[in-house]
């Protein structure tokens, strides 16, 4: 499979999301014009449980845990291999409407390229 490069939003609350395939394994990064390596979590599926199990790390003061979580889960799950999601997202005085907004736009793409 190529690599893809999506982006969702606009302004303050523009992502992106690149892919990378190692042989069967898959890579994506969620990041935005100040990205940065916030989270990383790796996800592996059981067929013979039919199931994902996700891990996260996340660097100190960062809260991108939850976006490479959801990304990592998610496309593990449909793709049924393993999948490592790299999400670093920043905006300076980040209101909680633009929180919101970015969340939702990561989990926009990650709905997008799991259809690819």
């Amino acid at each position: 499979m190529k690599r893809v490069l999506l982006s969702e939003g606009k302004g303050r609350t523009r992502v992106n999301l690149s892919s990378h395939w190692i042989g069967k394994d898959l890579i994506v990064c969620l990041f935005n014009q100040q990205g940065h390596i916030g989270a990383v979590a790796v996800a592996d599926y059981s067929r013979k449980e039919g199931r994902a199990s996700t891990s996260v790390i996340t660097r100190l003061g960062h809260k991108d845990d939850s976006i490479a979580y959801e990304a990592a889960y998610k496309l593990c799950k449909r793709l049924k291999r393993p999948v490592c999601a790299i999400a670093g997202i920043h905006v300076d005085n980040i209101a909680e409407e633009e929180i919101a907004e970015i969340t939702q736009n990561c989990s926009t793409l990650i709905r997008r390229f799991g259809r690819i």
